[in-house]
């Protein structure tokens, strides 16, 4: 084997513990390893920036804008409006759920599918005392099942799809031809969620039973009208730098100063609201001119319009992620006031301002009316509290955005144009008709995926152009005794275990390559293959990492990690079972 690819091998093999164990962004893992070959002269400028010029990546950003304009006309409002409804029992109240949620993913990209839902799920359980824990993890399968119905359901299958085309032109294949498939898995695999995998859940304490006391975790002294802390500022009489509070907010004479800034004078009578430990309530009443509070009902049970409190999930791309609270400047970076953290349905005790975040936690925050616009597409928050005040969705265009992705749908299924096509005319007939205004549409486009995708070509281009994917997919094919059932379940396990630790695209397109290689080598199509990675890369149903709707559900549920191998485990083995029985049939060898 030359030295290229033994350097292609090396890169690849040090790819995929660094996005699986560390907190660098793939995008960032991939780039840098893009890079290092570069350097090495393992491949040249042209297939390092192949990947940027690959139809399935654009198609992907021009449907990511479309999906864009029906979240801002509210056109998924207005399904969830209609089909969640009263329904009597935990088992229909699923159904009323997964079935829609299904369908609407065969379509719509699943992260704001699910990020649509998630509110209105937990303010619905809420009304029908059913726990969320039992609907929101039951949700996010649901929506990867419904990516496998179609060719755009996923945008691996449509990345995929794209490297096909490029090698094999002939092949191409039409937007619902893997129905075939994609039809029986989701519906063993809703069929699963209904009867089995719901019972299987245990007890689980979500973020909004931990936020319910607002007593618990803030703690409220006044202004001591004779004292000496009558108009002085903030940082003047030490408030600013205590060691575990922080003051939140001040209520003067019925109104709220929120998200309160050091410069602000104190007036006699004000009521300060301070978030932190109650042992440390010790500290403020140290505080010469500070009373404990005569009120009986807390400042933060009061409705205030200047004042928002907001339930948020932390991304797993935040820039706080591994920093702490307080040496972050969170309040000043986001103009919002951390109350308290959530993680894995228990609140966070301790000194607030130390507390690292990590993925999937619930903050409550207190903030300003215009944090939740700001943040209402935002890459570092998920917003999951109902938010009076947000803008409200133009529901008047919502059939227009809906009636333009059908458009597309039926231009790209009756073969008019190609769907990089009717996807880039969709795109500019949302921008054109008012569906989607460009700033959304930036804010749509999820740059770190398509940065992900990208630069994964490039690592398939060194394995292919270095002569390592053909060695591979001879060990490949030696391991499978050249038989090709063995092989195509070989193919589909190993993507399925590497979408569970690292991102689905980069595990597809990686591996691609070498399962290309290996059906050449045996002599047979190579589709059964193509398919197969397709379903596997869309099979992360083992932890809350491998699927971003995955960790988006996971705080607000008060999961563990467990819960999901408990729960997803045997519905890998069905999906697998389904897709490893029908593909060969609908794509012989």
């Amino acid at each position: 084997m030359p030295l290229d690819a033994w350097i292609s091998l090396a890169v690849v093999s040090a790819v995929f513990p660094l996005m699986a164990f560390t907190r660098i962004g793939p995008d960032m893992v991939l780039l840098g390893a893009l890079i290092l070959l570069l350097t090495l002269g393992v491949i040249d400028s042209g297939q390092a920036l192949g990947g940027f010029s690959n139809s399935g990546l654009f198609t992907v950003a021009f449907l990511y804008v479309m999906v864009a304009s029906i979240r801002e006309t509210g056109g998924i409002d207005l399904i969830i409006r209609h089909v969640l409804g009263r329904p009597r029992g935990e088992g229909r109240a699923l159904a009323r759920l997964l079935l829609p949620v299904a369908a609407l993913s065969g379509f719509l990209n699943n992260t704001p599918v699910v990020a649509t839902y998630i509110p209105a799920v937990l303010s619905w359980s809420r009304r029908l005392t059913i726990p969320a824990h039992r609907l929101l993890m039951p949700l996010s399968f649901a929506s990867i099942l419904g990516g496998t119905i179609t060719l755009f359901g996923t945008s691996t299958n449509l990345v995929v799809h794209g490297l096909l085309i490029e090698r094999y032109p002939d092949l191409a294949m039409g937007l619902f031809d893997i129905a075939w498939v994609g039809v029986p898995v989701a519906v063993v695999g809703l069929v699963y969620l209904l009867l089995v995998g719901r019972w299987l859940l245990p007890e689980r304490r979500g973020a909004q039973a931990a936020f319910e006391n607002p007593r618990e975790f803030t703690i409220e002294m006044e202004v001591d009208p004779e004292g000496p802390l009558v108009d002085k500022s903030v940082e003047e009489a030490g408030l600013r730098h205590l060691q575990e509070l922080f003051l939140v907010e001040i209520e003067r004479d019925g109104n709220v100063v929120s998200v309160v800034g050091p410069g602000e004078r104190l007036k006699g009578g004000d009521r300060l609201v301070f978030a932190g430990t109650s042992a440390a309530a010790v500290e403020l009443q140290q505080i010469r001119g500070l009373i404990p509070s005569r009120h009986g009902e807390s400042s933060l049970e009061k409705d205030f319009k200047e004042r928002r409190l907001v339930e948020a999930v932390v991304s797993d791309q935040c820039q706080f992620v591994g920093r702490r609270i307080r040496d972050g400047h969170f309040r000043t970076l986001y103009g919002a006031a951390v109350l308290a953290v959530c993680r894995g349905g228990e609140r966070v005790l301790g000194n607030l301002g130390q507390v690292r975040l990590q993925p999937a936690d619930v903050l409550l925050l207190e903030a300003r009316p215009p944090f939740i616009e700001r943040h209402r597409q935002s890459r570092d928050f998920l917003l999951i509290s109902q938010v009076n005040g947000a803008a409200r969705p133009v529901h008047e265009k919502a059939w227009l955005a809906w009636s333009i992705l059908l458009g597309v749908v039926t231009l790209a299924t009756l073969g008019v144009m190609s769907l990089l096509n009717a996807a880039m005319l969709g795109a500019a007939l949302v921008l054109v008709t008012g569906c989607c205004s460009v700033g959304a549409a930036k804010r749509g486009l999820d740059t770190q995926v398509l940065l992900t995708i990208a630069a994964s070509f490039g690592l398939g281009a060194a394995l292919e152009s270095s002569g390592a994917a053909g060695t591979l997919a001879g060990l490949a094919l030696g391991l499978a005794d050249g038989n090709p059932w063995l092989l195509l379940i070989g193919t589909y396990a190993l993507v399925a275990l590497l979408t569970e630790l690292v991102t689905n695209n980069a595990a597809a397109v990686i591996i691609f390559p070498i399962v290309m290689a290996s059906a050449e080598s045996l002599g047979v199509s190579p589709m059964p293959f193509v398919v197969a990675v397709m379903f596997a890369a869309s099979a992360s149903f083992l932890t809350p990492i491998g699927y971003q709707t995955n960790l988006m559900v996971y705080g607000p549920g008060g999961y563990r990690f467990g819960d999901y191998l408990r729960v997803g485990g045997l519905l890998n083995l069905l999906v697998a079972a389904v897709a490893l029985t029908l593909i060969p049939h609908f794509w012989p060898f």
